[in-house]
């Protein structure tokens, strides 16, 4: 339990997508303008990467990855190079059934997303997710732990952001920092402050 508590703080916080590892930046920046459109992607975030990481674990382990035929007799049988289409076709189902959930029971929000939450069927972030999950060798509860405290992560960093930049939205800023200039200054300072934890975790 101890282990899966450190993996899921370390996917939060050491291995941040937007912020440490530099994924999903183009949905994290158009989508923290205001608190509630970053709340939202922060929540859409965690429910896709805690649904699609275990579900293309199982897919890989089952199906794709070397050996996972042997019960059928063909154990030299080895479909990894699949894997990146399958992965990406479980992350469109996923995002497609958020988007008809969404539409009918958040519409607000729904509205809020626009054209970005289509877009999260090839958001780096999510795809990152479950190719770190193959490349780490997590098992099953790891994979769960993981695509979960990794969009925890993701909400927890464009949250902050999207409260920062709606205070700023009052300030006297320079015309050649508002919007996205500010955006960048912003998260590159959040980004230096995310990776003080790496550095802890580096000296343990």
């Amino acid at each position: 339990m101890t282990d899966l508590w450190h993996l899921f703080l370390s996917a939060a916080f050491v291995d941040n997508m937007p912020l440490t590892l530099f994924l999903g930046l183009c949905t994290f920046l158009a989508l923290s303008k205001r608190s509630e459109s970053a709340l939202g992607l922060g929540i859409a975030m965690t429910g896709v990467l805690g649904v699609t990481v275990p579900l293309n674990w199982l897919i890989y382990q089952g199906l794709l990855a070397p050996g996972a035929w042997a019960w059928a007799g063909m154990p030299a049988l080895d479909l990894s190079y699949l894997s990146l289409i399958a992965f990406i076709g479980v992350i469109a189902a996923t995002v497609q059934v958020l988007e008809m959930l969404l539409d009918r029971f958040f519409p607000g929000v729904h509205a809020a997303f626009g054209v970005f939450l289509p877009l999260l069927t090839v958001q780096c972030a999510i795809l990152g997710g479950s190719l770190f999950m193959v490349d780490r060798s997590y098992d099953f509860d790891e994979s769960i732990v993981f695509g979960l405290g990794s969009g925890v992560g993701f909400a927890i960093a464009v949250v902050m952001l999207g409260a920062i930049r709606s205070r700023l939205a009052y300030a006297d800023l320079p015309t050649g920092l508002r919007g996205l200039g500010i955006a960048f200054i912003l998260t590159g300072m959040m980004s230096l402050g995310f990776a003080s934890f790496a550095q802890m975790a580096m000296s343990q």
